[in-house]
């Protein structure tokens, strides 16, 4: 029942208690939740009260409805833990890209989708690491990563014409090792990573792309990979966030 003496609303109080049966596990992946009217009649509220509380919900992506089904705690796809040593030379070795062997080490499937390769206007932030003009024309590999059937990832990879033209960079495939195995056999082994993320609300488009359900936010990441200290590569990923834990081990310095 509600309880008139608590601040918070009655259409939070309904969903505060279902949300901690979700967290608790009463309420597992994949169930369904009490129907308005068993909703109305647990709680001796409204059905417009019953229905705020779910939408509540819904907006912070714990459950979708199904029309015609009724609503239904999220299932939540296979969450890959992105770990500090994904860059190192041996996981190349095995001729793998960096995600491709750490989701198989999880015993997931992992895919790429090659949507584009194409000579494009350098984006800003491009411009700047490569040191060029603005809208000074880059190599572009724009990809879409799949995890056991999950869409999970955009990822924009941006090269100098002058380092990967003529290139398998510039092909679908790139070979075994993807395209870190290809610059280093051009002379430019990878030395250090750099980067940023920032978590944000998708955009239109890629909640399509990614397939997100409602309230799921996206951590957007920019990588600079360097050969010593010249960027080699530039990366934007777009990463749906429900489906990515990320975990750093690093030494402390004096």
């Amino acid at each position: 029942m509600i309880d008139p003496t608590d601040p918070r609303s009655p259409s939070r109080q309904i969903a505060d208690d279902l949300r901690n049966d979700i967290h608790s596990g009463a309420l597992e992946p994949g169930a369904r939740l009490p129907s308005e009217r068993e909703l109305v009649e647990r709680y001796g509220t409204s059905a417009q009260t019953a229905r705020q509380a779910v939408s509540l919900l819904k907006t912070e992506g714990l459950v979708v409805g199904m029309p015609g089904r009724g609503v239904f705690v999220r299932e939540r796809p296979p969450v890959l833990r992105v770990g500090s040593d994904r860059y190192a030379r041996w996981r190349r070795d095995q001729g793998k890209a960096p995600l491709q062997a750490e989701v198989e080490e999880l015993g997931l499937k992992w895919r790429q989708e090659v949507t584009e390769l194409a000579e494009v206007p350098a984006p800003e932030w491009v411009a700047k690491w490569y040191d060029l003009a603005p809208e000074t024309p880059v190599f572009v590999r724009r990809r879409r990563f799949w995890i056991d059937d999950h869409p999970s990832q955009l990822a924009d990879s941006y090269y100098r014409l002058d380092l990967v033209t003529g290139t398998r960079i510039m092909e679908e495939r790139t070979g075994p090792g993807g395209g870190y195995r290809v610059l280093e056999e051009l002379g430019y082994p990878l030395t250090r990573v750099r980067e940023e993320i920032a978590l944000r609300m998708p955009t239109p488009d890629e909640v399509r792309a990614l397939r997100l359900e409602p309230g799921t936010p996206v951590a957007e990441l920019h990588r600079v990979s360097f050969s010593n200290d010249k960027p080699i590569e530039l990366l934007q990923g777009i990463l749906a966030g429900d489906r990515y834990v990320f975990c750093y081990e690093m030494p402390v310095t004096d």
